[in-house]
């Protein structure tokens, strides 16, 4: 897996555990080795900025993920032997707002940003939470994923 790490943001965070999360994710998803994948730490300021320009959506978020294509959750797309890898998007996550959350939520921050990896990747995968279906099966594969990669 390639998972390119950028972080552009001032809040101290361990980013190395969670590029490999984001490996184990797609290994779990059954990706190919070559597949490839941005994870995006930024600041308050600038997660406002792509959820208004990107999302049309005002104010802060947490997570924002950029799929490259439209995907299903569970299929992993068929590709040309040869062919380039496969880059499945980007996943832009806000340290400070996942901070504030986790602090008001009684939760590790540690276990905040884990969760906003998988739920991230999730997206780009296919998965979404439009409906209480959707988001019952989204929740569920998050639950499994972050306990399988607990144990590693």
């Amino acid at each position: 897996m390639n998972v390119f790490l950028a972080d552009e943001q001032d809040d101290p965070i361990d980013a190395e555990p969670l590029r490999r999360l984001a490996e184990t994710v797609l290994q779990e998803e059954r990706f190919p080795d070559d597949t490839e994948v941005t994870l995006l730490f930024v600041g308050e300021d600038q997660i406002v900025t792509y959820n208004e320009r990107f999302m049309q959506r005002s104010g802060v978020t947490d997570v924002l993920a950029f799929p490259i294509a439209h995907l299903k959750p569970g299929v992993v797309p068929e590709r040309k032997p040869g062919g380039p890898p496969l880059n499945i998007g980007d996943v832009v996550i806000a340290p400070s707002i996942v901070r504030a959350q986790a602090e008001a939520a009684g939760v590790a921050i540690d276990d905040e940003l884990r969760l906003m990896v998988v739920h991230g990747l999730l997206h780009l995968l296919g998965y979404d939470h439009q409906d209480d279906h959707e988001a019952d099966a989204m929740e569920e594969r998050e639950r499994q994923l972050l306990a399988g990669a607990g144990r590693r």
